[in-house]
């Protein structure tokens, strides 16, 4: 079921009618796990994460979270999928764990529609949005930056060497 809000695509060529194409966004049903989960292998990739995940894998995690605590949002120009997001409400905040666009889509202002959308149609009791960036992708800092993000905790990790149980004993 399609949301009843759009947005123009304001990057977007014009159509031959001279109007910009309207980012349509509806709510992920389980059979858009598929479809979510291939989305994230890309954005995995893309951002860098070292996530070793299989397709078929992410699939399976992304059937689990719609199943369960996670919601989706899926963004449609001209019926074909540009950009996804993945959020969970909590009492205080909406935590936004994966924000996805296509390349060929991307610097169009889909990403910060979707966020507009999640705005304006899924935190309206709550204060804050959350989300977390991998420190190296610079890219998703600016744009978070960007449309109003502000740096709020860091977290770290100590790569351990392997340990192998000793069997003697």
């Amino acid at each position: 079921m399609f949301c009843s809000n759009s947005v123009p695509n304001v990057g977007a060529p014009m159509t031959d009618d001279g109007s910009r194409p309207q980012i349509r966004f509806r709510l992920a049903a389980p059979v858009d796990a598929e479809l979510l989960g291939t989305l994230n292998s890309q954005l995995i990739r893309d951002e860098g994460h070292r996530n070793p995940m299989s397709v078929s894998e992410l699939v399976e995690r992304m059937r689990g979270w719609l199943a369960t605590e996670y919601e989706a949002v899926i963004a449609e120009e001209s019926g074909t999928v540009v950009g996804y997001a993945l959020f969970c409400r909590d009492p205080n905040h909406i935590y936004l764990r994966q924000l996805f666009v296509q390349q060929a889509a991307r610097r169009r202002g889909i990403g910060q529609g979707i966020v507009e959308w999640l705005i304006d149609n899924v935190a309206r009791d709550v204060k804050r949005l959350r989300i977390e960036v991998l420190v190296g992708n610079e890219s998703a800092k600016s744009f978070w930056k960007a449309i109003g993000f502000q740096e709020y905790c860091l977290t770290m990790e100590l790569d351990l060497p392997q340990r192998h149980s000793d069997q003697s004993s």
